[in-house]
């Protein structure tokens, strides 16, 4: 349950943030252009508002609603959500949206995504500048790579290290470097020493819509950091720095593979093969009811050889946004995948990004997650369906082009049409997470 509610936490904290300044996007462009903003608001307020806040001599109502699905600002003559049709019957005003000219309107649209992108850049930057850029290259996980199913029937085998797709050098985890191994047809591993090609079958990329487990993930050493008093570790003796590498014979067993076998033996004591001061020797453990020893282990980047940059405060603007479009052009290739069976298959909804979070409160990761869901949303909303930014973006594109607005009737349908499709696709997303909840 704890697990649960810091993931939960760390998803609201992350779209409140994310929300505020996608809206304020918007919000300063309407300002700079003289458009009234009549209300700006963190989540939507259908039927009543929980919070609302009026400043004196203020055009603008702020507030936030109870329904934690986005956000929005009201700008005064717009067909938007609110669906205000009295209004736009009336003669139009030098303060209204509807009286400005296109490209106004549209830098007013585009603000809202503009400001996701920046604060992308922004904060890609500011983890480089207090963090650094670390990470494991390949060839320094010694334990190599476990694969899923569909990957071992392309040709890969546990323990294969992947060092070239398609003769590009792959030198990090990431999802440009997931995207060059799933597209690649040939790809070259270190397996048992030697350099081998794996010949990738047609189709290999529906292995990023496999939603059960990523088709390669690290093979982790169990390095033990803490022991909890009163565990069956601690009964057993187990002490930290203690590097469980097997049971029985076994003397191979990554983190994964001695994490399911205490999940098959609840309460069965197993014989573990236990390295310390680069000595073996045998301890018995009894995992309990809960699949668990009671210890604590080392990440991988204290186990691994990490390679480290560190980045000077204005050196870290231009990293920032080399990562960050690095991450847009990523995700785009992704993207495309979308509109497959398997793709829509593959569809969550706030469970699945809730999941991407740690089960822990880490600032380096939240950011960093932050980042990739501020460029997820800018990407979403550039779509050309009407309720969405893209979808006004559209119109007004069709504008300048034929010198014509749509009119308001029209409008109003499309963004009724809009709105619903968004609807069913929240319902349809949220609904495979609830479908595979209870599947499992």
């Amino acid at each position: 349950m704890e697990t649960v509610l810091i993931k939960a936490l760390q998803l609201v904290l992350s779209l409140s943030i994310l929300v505020i300044v996608h809206e304020f996007g918007h919000f300063i462009f309407a300002k700079i252009f003289r458009v009234r903003v009549e209300k700006f608001y963190l989540f939507f307020n259908p039927w009543f508002t929980p919070f609302k806040y009026k400043p004196k001599n203020s055009e603008t109502e702020y507030g936030i609603g109870w329904l934690p699905l986005g956000g929005y600002v009201k700008l005064s003559g717009m067909m938007d959500e609110s669906m205000d049709k009295d209004q736009l019957s009336q003669p139009e005003q030098p303060w209204e949206f509807r009286s400005k000219p296109a490209w106004k309107r549209l830098l007013i649209m585009v603000g809202g995504v503009l400001m996701n992108f920046i604060l992308a850049f922004f904060i890609y930057s500011m983890i480089l500048f207090h963090w650094g850029d670390e990470y494991i290259p390949f060839r320094n996980y010694t334990m190599g790579f476990a694969y899923n199913d569909a990957a071992k029937s392309a040709g890969f085998q546990d323990g294969d290290i992947p060092l070239k797709a398609d003769g590009a050098n792959l030198e990090s985890i990431e999802i440009k470097t997931l995207m060059l191994l799933a597209e690649a047809k040939q790809v070259t591993v270190l397996r048992n020493g030697q350099e081998v090609v794996v010949n990738l079958p047609g189709g290999f990329h529906k292995v990023l819509l496999d939603e059960e487990s990523m088709f390669i993930k690290p093979r982790i050493p169990f390095v033990i950091q803490l022991v909890s008093n009163g565990t069956p570790a601690k009964k057993a003796g187990l002490e930290p720095n203690d590097s469980l590498v097997g049971i029985g014979e076994r003397t191979d067993m990554s983190f994964d593979d001695l994490f399911r076998a205490f999940g098959e033996n609840k309460n069965i004591p197993l014989v573990l093969n236990v390295y310390r001061n680069n000595q073996l020797r045998k301890v018995t453990v009894t995992p309990d009811e809960n699949s668990k020893i009671g210890v604590g282990t080392k990440v991988p980047v204290a186990i691994f050889k990490t390679v480290h940059k560190q980045y000077g405060f204005f050196a870290s603007f231009p990293a920032g946004i080399t990562k960050g479009i690095s991450t847009i052009k990523s995700y785009l290739g992704q993207f495309k995948y979308i509109f497959t069976k398997e793709g829509a298959g593959s569809l969550g909804g706030f469970g699945t990004i809730a999941n991407i979070f740690p089960p822990f409160w880490d600032w380096e990761a939240f950011w960093n997650m932050t980042a990739f869901l501020s460029i997820i949303l800018g990407v979403m909303n550039l779509l050309p369906i009407p309720a969405l930014d893209g979808g006004h973006v559209m119109f007004l594109i069709y504008e300048v082009v034929t010198g014509r607005k749509p009119n308001d009737k029209f409008m109003e349908y499309a963004q009724i049409a809009g709105m619903i499709f968004l609807l069913g696709l929240l319902l349809y997303a949220n609904g495979n997470d609830i479908f595979r909840y209870l599947i499992k």
